[in-house]
């Protein structure tokens, strides 16, 4: 099934809400190429579990790098000719910055982030996933990454609040805001056929999609 009018989607939500396999399988869906994420070339993430003070400001910079490096390259190799579906918003960034660095390291994350972020490109649509916190915690402690062990569903929770209000107020792109609580794309196709024809039916800047409504 092809989309003709998206070029470039992203998927975005909190730890454990299941962006990353999402824009997997809607990138074999739709024969599309994929802009992921690489929390494994972090080399701060597992520290920052661990001590966020310490290693939050290492850990958000390597990420804000290495994620413009890498919508640098596709846009330079005019990649996005051809549908691509991401699984990180680059101007959701400063949301993780906002909740762990202290003052000082947030204005000088903030001043660098400032002068990269212009060179995005903004995409034609983004699926936001949302989900509880305990349901984040749960889905995180069944992938059982290394790294995420040390992840409270205190901070999940608080993110996941961080991800409603800046969505709330996000219109940048069209959102479809997917309520992925009673959903599994990974296990039910079905469910994923539901995702693909509420993607060609949208026409306005912000829908929502709650299964069983």
């Amino acid at each position: 099934m092809q989309l003709s009018r998206y070029r470039y989607i992203v998927v975005e939500g909190p730890i454990g809400v299941g962006k990353t396999s999402l824009a997997r399988l809607l990138a074999r869906q739709l024969e599309a190429q994929t802009l992921l994420e690489l929390p494994e070339q972090n080399p701060f993430l597992a520290r920052f579990y661990q001590d966020m003070p310490r290693w939050a400001l290492p850990t958000q910079l390597f990420f804000l790098f290495q994620r413009m490096n890498q919508l640098r390259e596709v846009t330079q190799l005019n990649l996005f000719s051809r549908l691509t579906i991401g699984d990180f918003l680059l101007e959701k960034d400063p949301l993780f910055a906002q909740l762990t660095l202290s003052s000082e390291e947030l204005r000088l994350y903030q001043q660098i982030f400032d002068t990269l972020q212009p060179q995005a490109p903004k995409p034609d649509l983004v699926i936001y996933l949302h989900a509880a916190a305990d349901v984040l915690a749960e889905r995180v402690r069944r992938r059982a990454a290394e790294f995420e062990r040390g992840i409270s569903v205190d901070y999940l929770a608080v993110l996941a609040d961080q991800y409603s209000r800046f969505f709330y107020q996000y219109n940048a792109s069209p959102v479809l805001v997917v309520n992925t609580e009673r959903l599994n794309f990974v296990d039910n196709s079905s469910d994923l056929e539901l995702l693909v024809g509420r993607l060609a039916e949208m026409r306005g800047g912000r829908e929502f999609f709650n299964f069983g409504d």
